[in-house]
């Protein structure tokens, strides 16, 4: 465990790796597609790539690999999915998904594929992505597609709706995958390209993120549970519970459970998905965090607390005004945003996690 967007800490294993891609539909709703030269297995893929270490924010990732891919700079919406997978064969990755305004009729006049990431693009209706693309980033797509925009962002786990998305994506059987068979894609080459770099090769030289999970618990007071770390340096801080994510073996939601249990000594599971905070750290890399909803406790759990010696040195229960003293800033406007989505969620509301950007609400701008 350790500070959230702070060098070291928890991740596990190989590492995380993250990605952004961006719906562009078109004005019938249609959405806009690519061919990858180098993918025989699966060409047909929504633009996008992978996060840098130069780029401050997922969403800087998307508008920049849009840019770079396709020639135009486009108008980015509210985040519609972010999605965690686990893969044998690869590292983790942490998926966001962005909604992008229609391209305008200058825009496409000026589209020019990156020739090396891009040797076609069509639009298609929402029956035809579910089979061109595959599986799991057509699930992905498909539930972004299906629930509605107010429930957004969705949260999914190897594309499967969780949390909150249940209610709002129904299970349907996936459709046979057909790839690029029988799409007619314009400016493509029909020249099958070789891979810039073997699988592993590339795969090795991504740059990794770490993750943590943290839950929110209050009691019928509505005061926040907050536990402090053992002294590390002269370092000591207040946090939520919970701590890194053990990115190459569990999903978040698993990581919540699992920390509150070697915290606290609780068996919880996790609620709504509040709040989802990047932060770029100083060594290049970067730490997501997941916060999700506890719920509220009673006193005689309280009272049951046992607290991880090696990690903790106290817990207390605080207002949100007390947590404002002890918390770091990104922590405390990390809490008051997960405190508004909660109460939002509870009078009604339908929608996901709060994206932030070092705890602060991120705008729709590229760099927000």
């Amino acid at each position: 465990m350790s500070g959230d967007g702070a060098v070291g800490g928890g991740g596990g294993g190989q590492g995380l790796l993250a990605a952004a891609g961006v719906l562009l539909p078109d004005e019938l709703g249609r959405i806009l597609v690519v061919r990858l030269p180098y993918d025989h297995k699966h060409p047909i893929a929504i633009p996008g790539g992978g996060w840098e270490p130069s780029d401050e924010s997922p969403r800087r990732t998307a508008f920049r690999e849009i840019a770079e891919e396709l020639g135009v700079s486009p108008e980015l919406g509210p985040l519609a999915c972010i999605d965690w997978s686990l893969d044998s064969r690869r590292p983790p990755i942490a998926a966001y998904l962005y909604w992008g305004a229609p391209l305008r009729s200058e825009q496409l006049s000026a589209l020019r594929p990156q020739a090396t990431e891009v040797d076609g693009w069509t639009w298609l209706t929402q029956r035809q992505i579910t089979s061109a693309l595959p599986p799991r980033l057509s699930r992905r797509v498909t539930a972004c597609l299906t629930a509605p925009r107010s429930a957004g962002p969705l949260e999914l786990e190897d594309s499967h709706p969780v949390g909150h998305t249940v209610a709002h994506v129904p299970p349907v059987p996936p459709p046979p995958y057909t790839g690029a068979a029988g799409l007619a894609l314009a400016a493509g080459r029909t020249a099958v390209q070789p891979p810039p770099l073997e699988p592993e090769a590339y795969i090795a030289g991504l740059p990794r993120i770490r993750a943590k999970a943290r839950m929110l618990f209050t009691d019928a007071a509505g005061r926040v549970l907050l536990v402090r770390l053992r002294p590390r340096e002269d370092h000591p801080y207040w946090t939520l519970p919970g701590g890194g994510v053990e990115a190459d073996r569990e999903m978040p939601r698993a990581a919540a459970r699992r920390e509150t249990r070697e915290e606290l000594g609780w068996e919880r599971e996790p609620g709504r998905l509040l709040g989802l905070d990047w932060s770029p750290n100083t060594d290049g890399s970067a730490t997501m965090v997941y916060v999700f909803d506890g719920g509220e406790v009673t006193a005689e759990l309280l009272g049951r607390i046992r607290l991880q010696p090696e990690e903790l040195v106290e817990w207390r229960m605080f207002t949100s005004e007390e947590a404002r003293e002890v918390l770091s800033e990104q922590a405390r406007c990390r809490l008051d945003a997960c405190l508004a989505t909660r109460e939002a969620a509870r009078n009604g509301g339908g929608g996901g996690p709060v994206e932030l950007l070092r705890g602060r609400v991120a705008g729709t701008s590229p760099t927000a």
